[in-house]
C-alpha cells in the first residue's frame, strides 16, 4: 500500500512527488525514528523545483514501481527541497563531498537512523552510463553493506559527522578568538584584497569573457566585489566588470525578455541550463548597466512577481510542448511564438532572503539608474514581506506558497538578506520604519536567534552557513548591514560585530576568492575610512541627487531624505539624522560622523566628496 506522505506539502518540489509509488516523508525526526523502529537506512533525495536532473530522475526512477516497492522495504525515503531547507542541504552537502568532488543536484545521500550519512552521491540513471552505476544499483549495495558490513557503515558515517563537528567548532572557537581580540583582529589588509583582481585577472576568459571554462555562471558575488574595488579606484577591477558583464548581456545566458539563465553549459556562454532563479537575477540588478539592470527589472515584474508584489523563486527549464514535457523548447521560440504556448511553471515559493536579495538589488539599481519603477517594485516587495514573513520585527516564516507558510526555521539567509534589502531601501526612500525592522533583524542575527534543526543537532551534523558562490552570503549581507547601521546610529558594537563576522570569511577569500567574494568587498569598507552622506531635499529630482550617485563605494553611507523623514530618522534612535531638518536643500558629508558645513548645491556637493577627510 503507497504511504506517501508529501500530498499536503508546502513545497512545490515535494508537491511533484506527491503521486510518486515511493512512500516518501518529510524531513524531520519522525522519518529516522520510523528507520531506528525498522532497523532501515535513510534515504534522502533533495531537489527544488525547477531543477531538469530532478525531474529526470524523478521520471525515470522515483516514477518506477518497482523503485518504488525496494524503497517501500528496505529504506525510509525522505524529500528534502533544498530552497526550503538550506540547513539540511547544507549538512549533507557536507557529508557528501567524503564521496564526490562533483556535488549538486539532485543530492543522494543515505544515512544511519541516527542522521549520519554514509554514502552519497548526485544523479543516478537507471542504467549504468560509463562508470555511473544505476540507481538500482547503488540500492543494492547499500542494501549489501547495510546488511553485512554494518560496522564499517557505521564507523564511515560516525567519522564523517566526526570531521563536520569538528570543523563547526574550530569555525565557532575562530569567531569567538576574534571577537576577544580587538575589534579589528584578522581582517587582511586592504593590499591583499586588491591583490585578488590580480588573481582574477589570471583566471579570465580573455576570448569568451567570464572566469574558468564550462560551466559557466555569472558568479554575481564575485561580479559584486569587482564592482567594489572599481568603486575604491581599482582600474583593472573596473575592466574585468565591464568585460564580464557585456559578455552575460550579448550572449545566450541572458533571454530575449531580459531575464537571466543560472548556467551555460559551454564555455562561450551558449546552451543555456534555461532554469531562471530569483537569486541570479536580483545579484546582477546591484551591479548591472542600466539597459541590464532594466531588463532584469522587467522580468522580475513580469515573470517572477506575484500579485502582491512579493517574488517567487525560479521559473522552470522545462514546459510542456505539444504534449511533451521538454528542456528548453520553449526559451528557443521567439517572443510571438512563446505567448501562445504554456509558459515553464513557476516554483512558486516566496522565500525571505531571496526576496531581502531582490529588494536591495532593485533599490540599488533604481537609484544609480534614477528608475523609480524599480524603487516601487523594491517597496511593494518589501511590504508584502513585511506583511506575510515578518512579525514584531522578527521573521517568522522563511518560505511560503499560495498553499500557506512552511514549518521550516528561518535561517541567517533570511535574516541578513532581509535586514541589508530593508536597510538600502530605507536609504534610498528616507523611509525610516524600513531601517527601524532592519534594525531588529540585524539585532536577531547578532543573537544567533536561529533555531537549529532537531534531526541535525542530535546528529552534530549542523553546518551553518556555508561558502557562497552564486548568491550573496546571508552572513556577509547580515555583517553590511550592521556596518552601516553602525554609521546611522553612531554605536560602534555594530562595526565591531561586523568586522567580526566578516574577517575569517574575508581571509580566506584573498586565497579562495569563488566562495567568499561577498565578503572581501565588504572587507575593504570596513578597513576604509567611515564616511555618511545625507541628502535632505523634498524634490526627487534635486541636482544634489544626481551628484551623490557618484559618491556610493565602499565604506560609504548614503541617505537621502525630507525634513520631515530626518526628523523620524533621528526620532528612531539614528543619531546621524539629528539637526538634519532646518535646512533645505542641503547635503551634509561626514567622516566618522564629523559632518563639514553643508553644501547647498551639486557644485559644493562635489567639491566637498573630493576633498580629503579631516
Amino acid at each position: 500500500m503507497n504511504d506517501n506522505r508529501l500530498g499536503t506539502s508546502v513545497s512545490p518540489y515535494l508537491r511533484l512527488h506527491a503521486d510518486n509509488p515511493v512512500d516518501w516523508r518529510e524531513w524531520g525526526p519522525e522519518a529516522f525514528a520510523e528507520a531506528s523502529e525498522r532497523g532501515v537506512p535513510v534515504l534522502v533525495s533533495v531537489g527544488y523545483a525547477t531543477c531538469h536532473w530532478c525531474h529526470v530522475m524523478a521520471r525515470e526512477s522515483f516514477a518506477d514501481p518497482e523503485i518504488g516497492s525496494l524503497l517501500r522495504q528496505d529504506f525510509v525515503a525522505v524529500k528534502v527541497d533544498r530552497e526550503e531547507r538550506p540547513d539540511v542541504d547544507a549538512s549533507l552537502m557536507a557529508s557528501a563531498s567524503a564521496f564526490t568532488q562533483q556535488l549538486g543536484w539532485p543530492l543522494t545521500t543515505f544515512l544511519t537512523p541516527e542522521g549520519h550519512v554514509f554514502f552519497a552521491g548526485t544523479y543516478f540513471p537507471p542504467t549504468p552510463v560509463g562508470q555511473v552505476p544505476a540507481f538500482r544499483q547503488i540500492l543494492a549495495a547499500v542494501l549489501d553493506a547495510w546488511t553485512e558490513r554494518r560496522h564499517e557503515v557505521d564507523a564511515n558515517a560516525a567519522a564523517i559527522a566526526t570531521a563536520i563537528r569538528q570543523g563547526a567548532e574550530a569555525d565557532a572557537t575562530a569567531r569567538a578568538a576574534e571577537g576577544a581580540g580587538g575589534a579589528d583582529m584578522g581582517l587582511p589588509s586592504v593590499d591583499s584584497i586588491r591583490a585578488v583582481t590580480g588573481q582574477l585577472s589570471q583566471a579570465e576568459d580573455t576570448t569568451y569573457g567570464g572566469f574558468g571554462g564550462a560551466p559557466k555562471f555569472p558568479s554575481t558575488p564575485l561580479l559584486e566585489f569587482l564592482a567594489d574595488a572599481a568603486r575604491d579606484g581599482d582600474a583593472e577591477a573596473d575592466g574585468l566588470l565591464d568585460r564580464s558583464l557585456h559578455a552575460i548581456r550579448a550572449s545566450e545566458l541572458t533571454d530575449a525578455d531580459g531575464g537571466v539563465f543560472r548556467y551555460a553549459t559551454k564555455r562561450d556562454w551558449s546552451v543555456p541550463h534555461y532554469e531562471r532563479m530569483l537569486y541570479d537575477n536580483a545579484g546582477l540588478l546591484a551591479v548591472a548597466g542600466a539597459e541590464q539592470a532594466r531588463g532584469i527589472a522587467d522580468f522580475l515584474r513580469d515573470t517572477l512577481r506575484q500579485e502582491d508584489g512579493a517574488f517567487v523563486a525560479a521559473q522552470d527549464s522545462e514546459s510542456t510542448i505539444d504534449g511533451r514535457r521538454v528542456e528548453g523548447e520553449w526559451y528557443r521560440r521567439p517572443l510571438s511564438e512563446r505567448a501562445l504556448l504554456d509558459p515553464p511553471p513557476l516554483d512558486d515559493q516566496v522565500l525571505t532572503g531571496w526576496n531581502g536579495l531582490a529588494i536591495r538589488g532593485l533599490a540599488i539599481a533604481g537609484e544609480r539608474h534614477d528608475d523609480p519603477e524599480m524603487i516601487d517594485l523594491a517597496r511593494t516587495a518589501a511590504d508584502a514581506l513585511l506583511r506575510s514573513h515578518v512579525h514584531d520585527g522578527h521573521v517568522v516564516v522563511r518560505s511560503s506558497t499560495p498553499r500557506g507558510p512552511s514549518a521550516a526555521p528561518a535561517t541567517i539567509e533570511d535574516v541578513g538578506l532581509l535586514a541589508e534589502g530593508l536597510l538600502e531601501l530605507a536609504l534610498v526612500t528616507g523611509e525610516a520604519a524600513y531601517a527601524v525592522t532592519a534594525r531588529s533583524l540585524v539585532d536577531d542575527g547578532l543573537a544567533g536567534r536561529f533555531d537549529v534543526d532537531r534531526v541535525l543537532a542530535g546528529a552534530g551534523t549542523a553546518t551553518g552557513e556555508q561558502p557562497q558562490t552564486a548568491m550573496r552570503s546571508g552572513t556577509v549581507a547580515l555583517a553590511e548591514a550592521a556596518a552601516e547601521l553602525a554609521a546611522l546610529t553612531g554605536d560602534s558594537a555594530y562595526r565591531t560585530a561586523a568586522e567580526r563576522l566578516v574577517a575569517d570569511r574575508a581571509t580566506t577569500g584573498t586565497e579562495r576568492p569563488l566562495g567568499h567574494a561577498d565578503a572581501l568587498g565588504l572587507a575593504l569598507g570596513l578597513q576604509r575610512p567611515s564616511r555618511e552622506i545625507v541628502v535632505v531635499t523634498s524634490d526627487p529630482h534635486d541636482p544634489l541627487r544626481d551628484a551623490v550617485r557618484a559618491a556610493r563605494r565602499p565604506g560609504t553611507v548614503i541617505a537621502r531624505v525630507t525634513p520631515t523623514q530626518a526628523t523620524e530618522w533621528a526620532a528612531a534612535g539614528f543619531e546621524l539624522f539629528e539637526a538634519r531638518d532646518a535646512l533645505e536643500p542641503a547635503a551634509y558629508v561626514c567622516h566618522d560622523r564629523v559632518c563639514a558645513l553643508p553644501a547647498r548645491s551639486a557644485a559644493d556637493l562635489t567639491a566637498g566628496l573630493a576633498a580629503p577627510a579631516a
